[in-house]
């Protein structure tokens, strides 16, 4: 939960402020896009100048829902505040304008997360709304905008709904929780609409011929390891360029993964053409270990949803032997009860 004093000095950013940058990281998905739109009506009904950043393009799958648009990637410096959401590393801002990033160290910074990685992010003046327990960065800003008694319009509250349930699969994920129910049902009370918002979910996962093609590609590579608890994927450069402007070619088998009977946690490496690699990580409610994993290795994240990048191997064979080596150990852990 965000302390009371964060919000009231959130606020006081706010209230001096006339026009607000919202920045959303490189890895853009439901949650950050919700985040942004959210916070988009909510300071926008406050008389504020709002404009919305994204280094990258929003992906395909994201665009049915309305709004998107408004993300753009021009490089904006007249700005007096900056909020960043979804992410609190500098490592998923590399490919923003070093201007920009040069304009948000030089004037005041609000970043507000869900995600357990050590904030590396500083400006001239930084306040961090930064909650591990929240189930996604869209509940947090509901209950900073509810602290504060920022009114919250019926397209907030739907935009909002529709992080918190994107993050959680439909409140299905272990890091829902009782406060997660709560914060959507009082967002239904504000006009969310469920029904709308999974019939537009369900728009994202509609797929081309051609992604279900390749998706079955995937499935015959998937890689398994120590009677199939470890599940890896690996998609070369020449597979990013094709496929990531219409789908995120990790999301599209991950969760297929984690049905692999034994399973406990995948991962889904990317290999880059500048020698860096991504690794995407999920795991099952059996391995709460995904963000100790992650952080062996420069990243971090949740304790059932990390990632990490890495330039540090060129061989992707050794970088995969350490994460299954060090992942073992993982799986030497103690059981952990997540039910309690």
């Amino acid at each position: 939960m965000i302390q009371n004093k964060t919000s009231l000095a959130i606020d006081q950013l706010i209230t001096r402020s006339k026009h607000i940058l919202i920045i959303q990281a490189e890895n853009p998905d439901g949650d950050s896009l919700g985040s942004v739109l959210g916070l988009e009506q909510i300071l926008g009904d406050k008389n504020k100048e709002i404009s919305l950043y994204c280094a990258i393009d929003i992906p395909e799958y994201l665009r049915y829902f309305e709004g998107w648009s408004r993300v753009e990637k021009d490089v904006i410096s007249d700005f007096d505040l900056s909020i960043i959401v979804d992410t609190s590393s500098i490592a998923l801002l590399q490919k923003t304008n070093h201007n920009l990033l040069k304009a948000i160290n030089n004037k005041p910074l609000i970043i507000i997360d869900h995600h357990q990685n050590k904030p590396d992010i500083e400006a001239k003046e930084t306040i961090l709304a930064i909650d591990p327990s929240a189930a996604a960065t869209t509940q947090i800003i509901y209950e900073i905008a509810n602290y504060l008694k920022y009114p919250i319009n019926k397209e907030a509250a739907h935009v909002l709904a529709f992080g918190i349930l994107s993050d959680t699969l439909g409140l299905t994920t272990p890091s829902t929780t009782s406060s997660t129910i709560r914060t959507l049902a009082s967002l239904v009370d504000l006009g969310a609409n469920l029904t709308k918002l999974d019939s537009d979910r369900k728009l994202s996962y509609q797929k081309s011929l051609k992604l279900l093609k390749y998706k079955g590609d995937l499935l015959k590579r998937i890689e398994t390891y120590l009677e199939d608890q470890i599940a890896i994927i690996t998609i070369p450069w020449s597979e990013i360029k094709e496929y990531s402007p219409i789908y995120n070619p990790p999301m599209l088998i991950m969760e297929d993964m984690r049905l692999i009977i034994n399973n406990k946690v995948s991962i889904a490496f990317k290999v880059y053409d500048d020698q860096k690699i991504t690794a995407k990580i999920r795991s099952n409610p059996n391995f709460p270990y995904a963000n100790q994993l992650a952080t062996e290795f420069g990243g971090g994240g949740h304790k059932f949803a990390s990632g990490f990048k890495t330039t540090q191997y060129k061989d992707l064979e050794q970088l995969k032997s350490l994460v299954i080596s060090k992942t073992q150990a993982l799986l030497n852990k103690p059981p952990v009860d997540e039910n309690i």
